[in-house]
């Protein structure tokens, strides 16, 4: 296994001297970049996208790419846990987030 170039951010969660604050970008920071706009249109959903385990580590580490950070969130959902529940996850326009069969009792 490589060893790490950047343990900035591993450092300071063990509370271990290091040269300045890390920084992390949350996923949902990346989403106006526009190799994130190109990969989502490639995955054709949201959904899609989160699921997919090849583009979600692409679009995880876009910010990376792009921006000398410490750290990075790994892209997914919440709704990827209801979706797996086969509640029946579907997307109102205007509205955001349905479930065709949502739990009941």
């Amino acid at each position: 296994m490589a060893e790490l170039q950047n343990d900035r951010f591993l450092k300071a969660l063990l509370r271990e001297p290091v040269d300045m604050t890390p920084v992390w970008m949350m996923r949902q920071a990346g989403r106006y970049l526009p190799e994130y706009r190109a990969t989502r249109t490639q995955a054709g959903s949201f959904m899609d996208l989160c699921t997919n385990p090849d583009l979600a580590c692409e679009v995880t580490l876009q910010p990376l790419e792009r921006y000398p950070l410490d750290a990075a969130i790994l892209f997914s959902d919440i709704l990827t846990i209801p979706d797996a529940m086969g509640l029946g996850l579907y997307f109102e326009t205007g509205k955001g987030p349905k479930f065709k069969n949502p739990v009941q009792d």
